[in-house]
């Protein structure tokens, strides 16, 4: 089998996510399990219907090592072989992917756990901030 290596990015970007291209990103003759997780815009929260978009501010520098600091952790708790996370800043439209967590292994209980646990740290300790717009008014949410 060879040593392939462990793989691991982080991304924050104005443009639109590419789920097949972060699959392909993680694909590896070794693994056995991909898991993808893509945080979507949706129209309503609690209390709020009709939202016309998102706006996501980001603290770039802190983000960028924050979730470095969480695949890290991932990579140690599970047998990761490749992981990619990215998360959109600017203006998100209803539907498009705000945030993709890709995660291989040999696996799918890794797979599947270390991809929840990025996603669930990534909601819990970056300093990512979200603003819900509809008709009339706006209004900055705190994550999960």
């Amino acid at each position: 089998m060879g040593d392939r290596g462990l793989y691991r990015r982080v991304a924050i970007k104005p443009d639109a996510l590419d789920p097949s291209a972060l699959v392909a990103e993680v694909a590896r003759p070794d693994s056995g399990a991909t898991v993808l997780f893509l945080g979507t815009a949706r129209d309503h929260s609690p209390g709020k219907e009709g939202v016309t978009h998102l706006d996501y501010e980001i603290y770039h520098e802190f983000v960028e090592a924050k979730l470095g600091e969480v695949l890290d952790a991932a990579f140690e708790q599970w047998s990761v072989l490749s992981a990619v996370v990215e998360h959109r800043v600017g203006r998100v439209e209803i539907g498009e992917a705000s945030v993709a967590v890709a995660v291989s292994s040999a696996h799918r209980n890794d797979a599947f756990s270390a991809a929840r646990f990025v996603i669930d740290s990534l909601k819990e300790s970056a300093p990512i901030w979200k603003r819900e717009n509809w008709p009339g008014g706006s209004v900055w949410v705190e994550g999960a």
